[in-house]
């Protein structure tokens, strides 16, 4: 493959103009997210059709047309989550479509995560030298051997993507596939939600309905202080301020002086907005206020969700599917304080797709309904394995 270095707006043009004339575009990103609020893309690689463009933003600032010209594309890349996320915080547009070679990988039985290196290993037959997975690619000029990572990060994409899609269409699920891709290319995938910005605090859970109204309006305001100037939350408040900030619940912008880990600065910046987030909080209705955030399962419940976990690993193993690509074990502790009572309850809880549903739903609501018991039986070879065994047959056969 041909590998052209993009370093100016002339040369990104062109890039553009290529982009658009294609259907499919390779993507990979490096980037630097110790010390912003979004991560700091420091290079952009892609393959359009034969040829690899190495894109430095160091160099090119304004890297809108690039998005712009990926909006009504498909990109073909490998665990492609926080590629996206970077093109939906910096430039809020996404391409149109995603084939995200780690996420068919997983349907096709390769596990959740598996490597770029390893996937190409074995469906490509190519081994990749992976020696700069930790450079600093903030320096300049990029060294030949950061080049050759950088073009083996994407150059065997469209192989892989091909390849992967035939084992789909094979299996049929394609459609599985598909439908779980679609997210990955939806702007509010990637936008915060209130809700996570408060809860993840320490102390949250013990903290009263008011309290907890206090503490959302104050997740959102450091959200988006620390969105506007481009740095870590932690910058703006650190962690165990905010809790300490809810107890103080300060009228005037002097009674932050009492947090000493709230330092001068940050009061003359923020004071006034700060205390402000606090009387909103305070002043909300009782109806406004947010819910006091569920406990982890009980002993009970826990056993309960140990037991759904181990069917629906049981049926993942007979998919050859990962467990974890089924459902989350959020959704499975849902579906243990909830005890849905049919298979379309079971389905809404687990707030998952179409396939999941019929995959899952209708196990999980025969065993919470007591219709089926997990045994341990003779698999394949005589290995030991979890099996399904129908009460009701049971009770025939005596």
């Amino acid at each position: 493959m041909n590998v052209v270095l993009v370093e100016d707006a002339e040369s990104l043009a062109r890039l553009c103009a290529q982009i658009g004339a294609v259907e499919r575009v390779a993507l990979d990103t490096e980037f630097h997210n110790e010390r912003s609020y979004s991560a700091r893309l420091m290079v952009v690689q892609l393959v359009v059709g034969d040829e690899v463009a190495i894109v430095d933003p160091l160099r090119v600032k304004e890297l809108g047309p690039l998005a712009e010209a990926l909006a009504s594309k498909t990109v073909v890349g490998h665990a492609l989550s926080s590629d996206l996320k970077i093109f939906a915080d910096r430039f809020n547009r996404l391409p149109q479509a995603a084939f995200d070679t780690q996420l068919a990988a997983a349907f096709c039985g390769y596990g959740m995560a598996i490597s770029l290196a390893d996937l190409v290993s074995d469906v490509v037959g190519l081994r990749l030298r992976k020696a700069h997975t930790v450079s600093d690619w903030s320096q300049r000029p990029l060294t030949p051997q950061q080049i050759d990572y950088l073009v083996n990060d994407v150059a065997h994409l469209f192989p892989l993507q091909d390849r992967l899609m035939a084992r789909l269409a094979g299996t049929g699920r394609l459609p599985w596939f598909e439908e779980d891709s679609q997210p990955l290319v939806d702007l509010e995938r990637y936008r915060p939600e209130p809700e996570r910005l408060y809860l993840r605090i320490p102390g949250a859970m013990r903290m009263s309905r008011r309290e907890l109204g206090v503490l959302r309006e104050l997740a959102i305001l450091r959200d988006e202080l620390a969105r506007e100037r481009d740095v870590p939350l932690k910058y703006i408040v650190p962690e165990d301020v905010m809790a300490a900030l809810v107890s103080l619940r300060p009228a005037t912008r002097d009674d932050l002086s009492q947090l000493r880990r709230l330092d001068a600065g940050t009061r003359k910046a923020f004071g006034d907005r700060i205390v402000a987030a606090v009387q909103r909080g305070l002043s909300l209705d009782e109806e406004e206020l947010p819910r006091k955030p569920v406990r982890p399962p009980g002993a009970e419940r826990e056993t309960i969700v140990s037991c759904l976990s181990v069917l629906v690993g049981t049926i993942a193993a007979e998919n050859e599917l990962p467990a974890g690509l089924l459902t989350p074990r959020s959704a499975l502790e849902r579906v243990a304080r909830e005890l849905p009572g049919s298979p379309q309850e079971v389905a809404r809880a687990l707030d998952g797709s179409h396939w999941r549903a019929e995959l899952v739903a209708g196990p999980l609501h025969e065993l919470l309904a007591g219709e089926v018991a997990l045994t341990i039986g003779d698999g394949k070879g005589g290995a030991p394995r979890v099996q399904r065994v129908g009460l009701r047959s049971i009770g025939r056969s005596e």
